[in-house]
């Protein structure tokens, strides 16, 4: 792992988030996609070198929506950017850490993407990214 890439925030209504955090970082989001497989919305922010990530969900049965009925609005999750996200999830299953997909899947703003299981990581949902090149 490289460096944190983003970290994720969960939040009910993405128009109203955005506002917030525009006002926030003083800046709007940089990009907004839709990714289907995970039934979230999501808006993209820099601050300096750190990026936030902030997830809506498109439907009630999506991740994200079972997550804020469970847990509320906040931190969902912290990405790491990997080289190879290939070989990452090999050494990390090697060093007895859960995956929730063995196969990378393509996530928001041009990356590769897997999970880390949070009950192998002390309760922390950990993404691992790799770009798409």
């Amino acid at each position: 792992m490289r460096k944190i890439e983003h970290v994720g925030i969960a939040v009910k209504d993405l128009e109203m988030s955005n506002t917030l955090f525009e006002k926030l970082f003083g800046a709007p989001a940089y990009k907004s996609e839709v990714v289907e497989s995970e039934g979230v919305t999501t808006s993209f922010f820099l601050n300096g070198p750190n990026k936030i990530e902030l997830l809506a969900a498109t439907h009630p049965e999506s991740p994200i929506a079972k997550f804020i009925e469970k847990k509320g609005e906040g931190i969902h999750h912290i990405a790491f950017d990997v080289e190879d996200i290939v070989s990452e999830i090999a050494r990390l299953q090697n060093e007895g850490f859960v995956v929730l997909n063995e196969t990378p899947k393509k996530g928001a703003d041009n990356k590769l993407v897997a999970f880390l299981h949070p009950k192998s990581t002390n309760g922390v949902l950990i993404e691992l990214c790799q770009e798409i090149r």
